[in-house]
C-alpha cells in the first residue's frame, strides 16, 4: 500500500490541508523510524511503521481545526477513530488502530467517560510497540505553527493538562525508546 495514494484520495480538494498533513506526518516518520532502527530488540515492523506513520492523522479533514486548514464537522478530537473507520474501509484495520490509538498518550475508557469526550466507549490506548513508537514520536511535532520538534520538557508540560497518566506513560516511553 502507498499511504501517498491514500492520502490524495482524501486530500484532492484542500491543498493547504495537505501540505500541513504531509509535513507533519513525514516529520514523524522520520522520528518513529529512527527510534525502531535504534531499537531492534524490540523486534519492530519498520515497513508498516513507514506507512502508518504517514496515515496516522488521516481523519483531519473530517474535524473542525480552521487554523490547520481542517473544515470538516466533527470536533478535532475526533480525527483518531475517524481515521480508523476510514482505513478499515480501505482495508487497513491495523493502520486505523494507529488512527485511534496515537492521540495524547492513548485515551482510556476512563478518560472518555470522566471526561465526556465524544468519542466511541473503547480504550484507545497503544498496544503494539508500533503503535507505542508512532504515538510516542507523534508528541514531537505540531501541525501549526513552524512544526520544529518540541522539547520532552515542552511535551510533559502540555500533557500534563490531561491528569498524571499521559505523562507517566510518556516518562516510561521516554527511558525505553530515548535510551
Amino acid at each position: 500500500m502507498e499511504p501517498q495514494k491514500l492520502i490524495d484520495k482524501y486530500y484532492h480538494d484542500n491543498l493547504p490541508l495537505k501540505e500541513i498533513l504531509l509535513r507533519h506526518s513525514q516529520l514523524v516518520t522520520e522520528k518513529a523510524l529512527a527510534i525502531a532502527r535504534n531499537h531492534p530488540e524490540l523486534n519492530p515492523d519498520l515497513p508498516f511503521i513507514a506507512e502508518a506513520a504517514m496515515l496516522h492523522d488521516i481523519g483531519i479533514f473530517l474535524t473542525s481545526a480552521p487554523s490547520i486548514q481542517c473544515v470538516g464537522e466533527k470536533p478535532y478530537i475526533c480525527h483518531g477513530y475517524l481515521g480508523r473507520e476510514l482505513l478499515d474501509k480501505e482495508g487497513f484495520p491495523r493502520h486505523g488502530l494507529v488512527c485511534e490509538r496515537h492521540t495524547g498518550t492513548g485515551l482510556s475508557l476512563k478518560d472518555i467517560q470522566q471526561q465526556s469526550l465524544p468519542l466511541p466507549l473503547r480504550d484507545m490506548r497503544p498496544v503494539s510497540i508500533e503503535e507505542q513508537i508512532i504515538c510516542f514520536a507523534d508528541k514531537f511535532f505540531s501541525k501549526s505553527g513552524d512544526q520544529k520538534e518540541k522539547s520532552i520538557e515542552k511535551i510533559i508540560k502540555g500533557l500534563s493538562k490531561y491528569g498524571t497518566e499521559s505523562v507517566e506513560r510518556f516518562t516510561a516511553w521516554c527511558s525505553i525508546f530515548l535510551a
